[in-house]
């Protein structure tokens, strides 16, 4: 599974980088995730780790994430792993030309090569409508990243 997916956000890229970035708050920040929790230490930079815990498919699932890239304020690289399936997030922070704000573009994809044969049937048969359900919480995500940005801009 592979999605791109974009948004306008009325603030300068180092205000919806402080968003982006702000996972202690991303609970507070994004409606679908419940809970979060720090496992290292420190500012937000390639190493960082923290567990989520999101409401999918009406259940909850906590799944582990891992800064692999940061480059301040233009792109970040998140990446995860459950049952043999990678999972892939890439945030790109545009400037518009006109000065008018930014562009948010999220690209997610989602790997099962070292997933069983079982799970990996699932996903072929079940395909479409993960596909539609993470663009929908995706769509959210960057949606509600751009209202708290535009919030704290004031």
């Amino acid at each position: 599974m592979q999605l791109d997916l974009s948004r306008h956000v009325a603030a300068d890229p180092d205000a919806v980088w402080a968003v982006l970035t702000d996972i202690p708050s991303a609970h507070r920040t994004l409606s679908g995730v419940l809970a979060v929790e720090l496992l290292t230490p420190g500012p937000y930079q390639p190493g960082l780790r923290w567990r989520e815990t999101r409401k999918m498919f009406g259940m909850k699932a906590t799944e582990e994430m891992m800064v692999l890239a940061a480059e301040p304020p233009h792109s970040t690289t998140i990446v995860a792993e459950n049952g043999g399936t990678e999972y892939k997030t890439v945030f790109t922070v545009t400037p518009d030309a006109d000065g008018s704000g930014s562009t948010l573009r999220m690209r997610f994809g989602a790997h099962t090569a070292h997933a069983p044969a079982m799970a990996r049937v699932a996903m072929a048969v079940m395909g479409g409508l993960a596909e539609r359900s993470t663009r929908k919480a995706m769509e959210q995500d960057l949606a509600d990243i751009a209202a708290e940005t535009e919030r704290r801009a004031g």
